[in-house]
């Protein structure tokens, strides 16, 4: 065999393995994050519809929007939307944790990516959140129209549909992908920094402690970040006329003015996801370790 021949083949044994092993971490990474966001529905979906209730009616407080919502149906009104939620953002959170995980895992794996820097490997996962994200429009369609609407919501989606065509389904996706990977790209980035900077105790309740700290730092810095073009998306996705970007981002400042635009339910967004950025990142250390666990298990 030539030089070049077994060259070749040495590469594309090292491609595949390192393919195989991301794939691998990308499992292990992906579901404990799909089971741990479904927790956090449960829990926490009653201030995530306040946050998209203020993104799209702006000039409300966290508390004057949990009343105005509790006002028109208590609880259910809150908890709108639980039901597709359920299965909106498992998997979103899979495809986040799963493209972080298998991402990383890759070029750590690959010669000439591994020396690069962890916020520069993040980019890579995050791309992936992005994309993957678009693929669930439809289903956030929904869920965001239940959550700002209520029960109004599916039938306000219906005309548009009907009026529109099923594209409608995926009007804010660009503002959605972008959104994801601005939103994706920080929360990882600072994780991931983190994670390979601070010492990584023994005992479980310093492990977990360790974990909540990073989720937290995580979950600030990713809403500072990506929270005016979650504004826009949710208004582009939930108005009954059909908006352009630019008019969405006229419309809000024109209510709101650029604070709105920035501004618009963030403080909501920071105590919500804080409490998730921490609840998540416990659980999903928690289902990493059982999963690899497990798999040690079978091994022996």
């Amino acid at each position: 065999m030539s030089d070049a021949a077994k060259e070749h083949k040495d590469t594309s044994q090292v491609l595949s393995e390192a393919l195989a092993k991301a794939r691998k971490d990308a499992l292990r990474g992906g579901l404990p994050g799909m089971i741990a966001m479904a927790c956090q529905v449960l829990s926490l979906m009653w201030l995530r519809t306040a946050v998209n209730y203020q993104y799209r009616h702006g000039g409300t407080s966290m508390i004057q929007a949990l009343k105005t919502l509790y006002k028109e149906g208590g609880i259910r009104r809150l908890y709108s939307g639980v039901s597709v939620a359920l299965v909106q953002a498992p998997l979103s959170r899979f495809g986040d944790t799963a493209a972080n995980a298998g991402m990383l895992s890759l070029v750590e794996n690959l010669d000439g990516l591994k020396d690069l820097p962890v916020q520069v490997k993040t980019v890579f996962a995050s791309v992936g959140a992005g994309s993957f994200r678009i693929m669930l429009m439809p289903v956030d369609a929904v869920k965001t129209s239940l959550q700002v609407d209520g029960k109004k919501g599916l039938g306000i989606l219906a005309n548009k549909i009907k009026t529109g065509g099923p594209l409608v389904l995926f009007r804010g996706a660009l503002a959605a992908s972008t959104a994801t990977f601005v939103g994706h790209y920080p929360w990882f980035a600072t994780y991931n920094y983190l994670d390979e900077k601070l010492a990584k105790p023994e005992t479980l309740p310093q492990k977990l402690m360790r974990a909540a700290f990073m989720g937290w730092c995580s979950s600030f810095v990713s809403d500072c970040c990506s929270n005016s073009i979650r504004v826009v998306k949710t208004v582009r996705q939930t108005s009954a006329e059909t908006m352009s970007y630019p008019q969405v981002v006229k419309h809000v400042v024109a209510t709101d003015g650029v604070i709105g635009l920035f501004g618009r339910g963030l403080t909501t967004k920071l105590v919500t996801n804080g409490v998730q950025g921490i609840m998540f990142s416990v659980l999903w250390r928690l289902g990493q370790d059982y999963y690899k666990h497990m798999e040690d298990k079978k091994k022996n």
